[in-house]
């Protein structure tokens, strides 16, 4: 084989050298960013459309993209597996992820889970057809009723919220698993009497359906509340008017959403998706009203999770972490 001359070894060598350097177009290589998201019409999804939006204006060579899933145990099974970068869950869920609850979904320890960031929190909405004559989660014995998807985090919080309410899903006449949309569609044909739906207020599948039948909203009383067993879950209020036809507020369950990363993801990368985040909160209140309830200030409050280092450098920097 010819030994090139010595002035073109000289040029591959530069070649060669320049791939490596910093700055260099290798160095300077996509952050893929896929964020793992829920059903359509949940609150997680418009969400994690805006954060891709966000994520391709604010990160560097930031190629954001959004999935739709089951949200919250899928996600987080999914980041696990290095099949997202981001993803939305329950804080309840990431608990039980961090534990590896086989019973919740998690067959071993999700070890690769780092948290990003606390965002807003779901309320555990009932809501019911007015003519289906449910007005308490005792009235929902011998009815139909949609629990979400199976191993979501929504129906993780029906088996809770059931059974601290002494109610097993043995008592319904029948037991959906079916994502928002669905749920709201057998409901609009008289096909389901109820369904619960863990999520931010005013999510659309209820509003939609708050639209077209009249609703009663359950309340889930504040003792009940108190049996889950799980400092995750807080009593709060359904407040009036957020959904058609609903005049009072209503007692419910909240429990933390988070937004989580995994291992895997460069400091940099997750140190700029936190610090995009904060810096366009406009677009996500834009993007479902549910965001307003995101305050940087309470950003690792909670966390289940061991925090991205990434994120702890944004956090430190602005104040929250001392």
């Amino acid at each position: 084989m010819q030994t090139p001359p010595l002035h073109r070894r000289h040029a591959l060598a530069l070649g060669a050298a320049s791939l490596l350097a910093p700055g260099s177009l290798l160095a300077q290589s996509p952050a893929f960013i896929n964020v793992l998201t829920g059903g359509q019409s949940g609150v997680y999804y418009p969400l994690g459309v805006a954060l891709a939006q966000i994520f391709n204006k604010d990160v560097p060579r930031a190629r954001a993209t959004t999935q739709v899933t089951k949200a919250s145990a899928e996600n987080l099974n999914l980041l696990q597996a290095g099949r997202g970068e981001l993803a939305f869950t329950l804080g309840d869920a990431l608990s039980d992820a961090w534990r590896g609850d086989a019973e919740a979904g998690f067959k071993t320890k999700l070890d690769k889970l780092r948290g990003l960031a606390g965002i807003y929190n779901n309320y555990v909405q009932v809501v019911a057809s007015a003519d289906s004559g449910i007005k308490t989660l005792a009235d929902l014995k011998g009815k139909r009723v949609s629990v979400g998807a199976a191993r979501s985090g929504t129906e993780l919080n029906a088996r809770a919220v059931f059974k601290a309410a002494g109610l097993a899903y043995t008592d319904l006449a029948k037991v959906e698993y079916l994502p928002f949309a669905e749920s709201v569609e057998l409901m609009k044909n008289r096909q389901l009497d109820a369904t619960l739906q863990s999520a931010g207020l005013g999510v659309a599948s209820i509003r939609d359906l708050a639209t077209a039948v009249k609703i009663v909203v359950v309340p889930i009383p504040a003792e009940v509340v108190a049996k889950v067993g799980d400092a995750a879950y807080q009593p709060a209020q359904i407040p009036a008017g957020t959904y058609t036809g609903q005049t009072a507020a209503v007692a419910t369950a909240a429990i933390p959403n988070f937004l989580v990363t995994h291992s895997g993801v460069s400091d940099e990368v997750a140190y700029q998706m936190a610090k995009a985040i904060y810096a366009n909160l406009d677009t996500l209140y834009a993007a479902h009203n549910a965001a307003r309830g995101i305050r940087r200030e309470a950003a690792v409050q909670g966390m289940p999770v061991p925090l991205h280092p990434g994120a702890e450098r944004y956090y430190k920097e602005v104040g929250v972490i001392k």
